[in-house]
């Protein structure tokens, strides 16, 4: 029996590829002045590409962005800053998904996130999406110090909602930190399908967050 539920937050709980392109057509609508030789779609386009879904994103993103594109420095430097004041006001949740955290709830279910990355920077998109009062666990990496796909972060998750592995589901896009993760650390997982990554076939697929309540009914 499936006593909780616990999500992935990027590219899960919301459409993170959306967010991006939303960012980066902010971005050239305050700085395309900057580079008169690029028109919206060509630059919109380089930032997703580069972007990488998140997983494959280069460091000093916009500085490599700058280097491709040719414009300087200082405007990849702003582009960065931008990007870090105003990218979690682009985070957007669905009516669906939000509906159905809030079923799960009624259901009795305890819900948590496992996330990786920089506590600060996860918690501010996590706070946009107001979505936080709705979990009985938020596990964020850059608080634990492990990420995911170690065993440890998803131990983390079930002993603070106080349920064994048996009784956990896992929602989650990635093939290795999510998919993987959750299965050796023997969670039962659940792939918000994604076009570009693919998972074991036997691995449960969903295309919204409500089919997860018709996997546990």
């Amino acid at each position: 029996m499936i006593r909780a539920v616990l999500f992935d937050f990027d590219g899960t709980l919301y459409d993170r590829d959306a967010a991006i392109v939303r960012m980066a057509e902010l971005q050239f609508e305050k700085f395309g002045t900057e580079f008169p030789h690029l028109n919206r779609s060509v630059f919109v386009e380089r930032v997703v590409a580069l972007d990488d879904h998140g997983h494959g994103r280069p460091m000093g993103f916009h500085q490599r962005l700058g280097e491709e594109l040719g414009f300087p420095r200082r405007i990849a430097d702003e582009l960065e800053a931008y990007f870090r004041s105003d990218y979690p006001s682009c985070c957007r949740i669905t009516e669906d998904t939000l509906a159905s955290l809030k079923a799960m709830r009624n259901d009795g279910l305890k819900l948590g996130i496992i996330t990786n990355g920089p506590s600060v920077w996860q918690s501010r998109k996590i706070d946009a999406l107001g979505i936080a009062p709705l979990f009985d666990t938020i596990v964020i990496s850059g608080n634990e110090g492990v990420e995911k796909p170690d065993q440890r972060i998803f131990r983390l998750a079930m002993e603070r909602c106080g349920v064994a592995a048996a009784e956990s589901m896992f929602v989650g896009d990635h093939p290795e930190a999510d998919i993987a993760g959750a299965i050796n650390a023997g969670l039962k997982p659940v792939w918000a399908r994604k076009d570009y990554w693919e998972v074991p076939e036997d691995v449960a697929r969903i295309d919204r967050i409500s089919e997860v309540l018709e996997l546990i009914r």
